[in-house]
């Protein structure tokens, strides 16, 4: 058998290396202007700032090693860039430090290293996401492309078809499909695959292969993989609609088991870490709301007789009841808890209409966060009337309610956020709700917040 080399994708380590050469770029660049601010060193002589320069250096090579830039991937999300892009610049500054007492370099320049470490912090940052754009406009214009191939006639293939291909960025381009798929072209048949099995130098197989068929078909799967491996094509199995389960698997000391949802904050110290991080956000929130809360009292007073506050009962953590705190936006009303907010609900009043727009009404919610009721990032929480309508129409329904409601959540940045006139809405918010659960990380929380953030200054027509 004649082994093909794909060299396709040549151009994704190419891309790499370009990345990491402009980190240091940025590194040399600080390191110029931090040198004169370091005490005493108008009197280095040469070889002592070539000591200096060659430490940090080594630094950043260190962090690069432990956490690279990911932005050649194929699906990057923004809070893995800032992940990685936070863990290089604080490793690179604590290690230049730490290398440079060893050797004790000199007692004093901490703040140095401190303040250049901020700057190249904020300035990775922003070339990662300036490299990312580029990444994607390459891809876009058919570069750096990753070619597919298809195997099955399952109605999941043509899910992931129009995944693969309906974002250009991706750079993917399916190249040979053998099967039956509505509305594609096909190389042939899945039994014609199965004989090009037998005839490799005739097989025409991709970067990445793709199979959808019956597990019951274990022997084409296994043969599929086996030749894969020997052509030097990546093997993705694909389960068909009927087999599809939404199972995650995980380990009880050796043995797998399968369970119906995992998420990171079952981990003790992940719980900790956004509980400290609730805490301190939610302090800083209170302070402006503080000063904000006369203005607020008068204006809903001048405009509206009643309550300052609105509190309802709301579901939160494994299904219990809360009170869930905002600002009264609407005239006060018997249908609160049974009807959502509608774009021209006649309940709102002017100055309650402006503060649902710019997310005023909601400030009151990081008292519930500092009480342990809600955390700054989660699903949002429902009235009691529409968690018990949902559960009865909806099987996952309640599986959002494995962590704590936040103020804001990944569905509300996605799309789906103010009122679900229509099931489908619920359930695309739903999904997006366990999504979040599934895949949490410190700096998703962080992504959302900003996503959050920027509907402040950019109005989200469905915040009514």
């Amino acid at each position: 058998m004649q082994i093909r080399i794909k060299n396709n994708n040549h151009t994704n380590r190419l891309i790499q290396y370009l990345i990491i050469s402009g980190d240091f770029v940025v590194l040399w660049i600080l390191l110029y202007f931090v040198v004169d601010t370091i005490p005493l060193s108008e009197d280095w002589d040469e070889e002592k700032g070539r000591a200096f320069w060659m430490v940090c250096t080594f630094a950043l090579i260190v962090a690069e090693y432990f956490f690279p830039s990911v932005i050649h991937e194929r699906v990057v999300g923004a809070n893995d860039i800032l992940r990685r892009s936070t863990m290089l610049v604080i490793t690179d500054s604590l290690l230049s430090y730490l290398l440079l007492r060893t050797i004790h370099f000199t007692s004093r320049l901490g703040w140095q290293l401190f303040a250049m470490g901020f700057v190249m912090l904020v300035s990775i940052i922003l070339l990662r996401f300036m490299e990312r754009w580029l990444v994607k406009r390459l891809r876009q214009s058919g570069y750096n492309t990753r070619y597919v191939t298809l195997v099955g006639s399952d109605k999941e293939l043509l899910h992931l078809y129009k995944k693969l291909i309906g974002n250009s960025t991706f750079g993917y381009r399916v190249r040979h499909i053998y099967g039956d798929i509505e509305g594609l072209s096909q190389n042939g048949s899945v039994n014609d695959f199965e004989l090009l099995l037998s005839r490799p130098e005739e097989l025409k197989l991709d970067d990445e292969v793709y199979m959808c068929v019956s597990r019951k078909e274990r022997e084409l799967i296994e043969r599929t993989a086996n030749m894969c491996n020997h052509l030097m094509s990546k093997f993705y199995y694909l389960p068909t609609a009927e087999e599809k389960l939404n199972l995650q698997p995980i380990s009880i000391d050796d043995i797998g088991v399968m369970t119906t949802y995992t998420s990171p904050l079952e981990e003790p110290l992940n719980r900790l870490l956004k509980r400290l991080f609730d805490i301190l956000f939610s302090i800083l929130c209170l302070i402006p709301t503080v000063l904000l809360l006369p203005l607020i009292v008068l204006k809903i007073k001048h405009q509206s007789p009643g309550p300052i506050f609105f509190h309802q009962l709301r579901t939160g953590l494994n299904g219990h009841d809360f009170y869930c705190y905002k600002f009264r936006s609407m005239h006060v009303n018997a249908d609160a808890d049974r009807l959502q907010a509608t774009e021209d609900d006649p309940r709102k009043f002017p100055f309650g209409n402006f503060m649902r727009q710019t997310n005023i009404d909601e400030l009151p919610q990081f008292w519930n966060v500092l009480m342990g009721n809600m955390s700054i990032v989660g699903p949002r929480p429902h009235m009691l009337a529409h968690t018990e309508q949902y559960n009865k129409l909806m099987d996952r329904y309640m599986v959002r309610h494995f962590v704590k409601p936040g103020i804001t959540g990944w569905a509300q940045v996605t799309g789906f956020r103010g009122e679900t006139r229509e099931l489908w809405q619920m359930e695309g918010r739903v999904e997006r709700d366990i999504w979040y659960i599934q895949h949490w990380s410190f700096w998703l929380d962080l992504r959302i917040i900003w996503m959050t953030a920027k509907t402040i200054f950019k109005r989200d027509k469905k915040a009514y």
